[in-house]
């Protein structure tokens, strides 16, 4: 009996996982030999666009390792009734947990004293510069998703006072609410970017708001690179107008600005928020369950409402 056959655009981690999809299916690596598959198995910052969907005339089932969906044609999908799944809640600590920890490293010079040692300059050159404390500040989370509410929960946990921002006020949250991106910058110190990528958000994080943050503000951007105006952020970090950055998404990964590679205060890191043995196993998990459930004619373990 052959083998039910889909297109892996993406890979799943750790290697065991990969194994078990290759040992359950049929798996295609380029779309031109995948025009009668009905699975397509993709990443957050791959997607998969219409031009590509029209390729797959029986396309059922879009799986995106990840939890990012701007990259996925989703009004084409919608359109053909083409269901996607993404892998929900089991990246959101290590996500969280890389957000806290560029914080950390941006405020405290972490990455800065790293160089500063290996390059000689504390025998030659004496202390590095005073950074700056991070659990004293105000923290502000624009996106109060599953990553958000989890950073929240970390960060009230070390007795930071927490405000965020998301479409509308949560009922019962134990954060204080701001209603947009500048008013939540005003009124902190510490600006967490954890909100979905897309249209809606693009640019989101622009000059103003890098103005309300100020001289002393930290942001850490852990959602997509264009939620946040690259040349405002480095021109803000030259100036002196925020205190620091702390980058692990951009806008044409793996390609990082100059601007952004030359900004005092800037610490980056390689998309590597999910990138755990637990969180990539629970998520290739998730993805493996979603396509055994479509094949199975189960219903889907974790839709995303297209």
């Amino acid at each position: 009996m052959s083998l039910p056959r889909l297109l892996a655009l993406a890979e799943l981690k750790p290697q065991d996982m990969a194994d078990e999809l290759q040992a359950r299916y049929e798996v295609v690596r380029e779309i031109g030999l995948a025009a009668d598959v009905e699975v397509v198995l993709t990443a957050g910052n791959v997607g998969l666009s219409g031009a590509q969907m029209a390729q797959l005339p029986g396309l059922r089932l879009i799986a995106v390792n990840g939890v990012g969906v701007d990259a996925v044609d989703l009004a084409e999908a919608r359109r053909r009734g083409i269901a996607v799944t993404t892998t929900p809640d089991v990246l959101s600590l290590a996500v969280a947990e890389l957000a806290l920890g560029l914080a950390l490293a941006t405020g405290r010079k972490i990455a800065e004293g790293d160089r500063f040692v290996r390059a000689g300059h504390w025998a030659a050159k004496g202390k590095l510069a005073l950074g700056s404390s991070v659990l004293a500040r105000r923290a502000g989370i624009l996106g109060y998703g599953r990553i958000g509410r989890k950073l929240a929960d970390l960060l009230r946990g070390m007795g930071m006072q927490v405000l965020y921002t998301a479409r509308r006020e949560v009922p019962g949250a134990l954060d204080g609410y701001r209603a947009d991106a500048r008013a939540l910058a005003r009124d902190c110190d510490l600006l967490f970017v954890t909100v979905a990528g897309g249209a809606e958000t693009r640019g989101l994080v622009d000059a103003d708001v890098l103005a309300a943050l100020g001289p002393a503000g930290i942001l850490v951007n852990v959602a997509r690179g264009p939620v946040v105006d690259a040349e405002a952020l480095a021109q803000a970090l030259q100036a002196g107008s925020i205190a620091g950055a702390g980058l692990d998404v951009f806008d044409d990964e793996p390609q990082v600005p100059q601007s952004l590679m030359q900004a005092p205060g800037c610490v980056l890191t390689p998309h590597i928020g999910s990138a755990t043995t637990d969180a990539r196993r629970a998520m290739a998990q998730q993805v493996l369950d979603n396509i055994a459930a479509h094949f199975a004619g189960r219903p889907l373990l974790t839709p995303y409402e297209v």
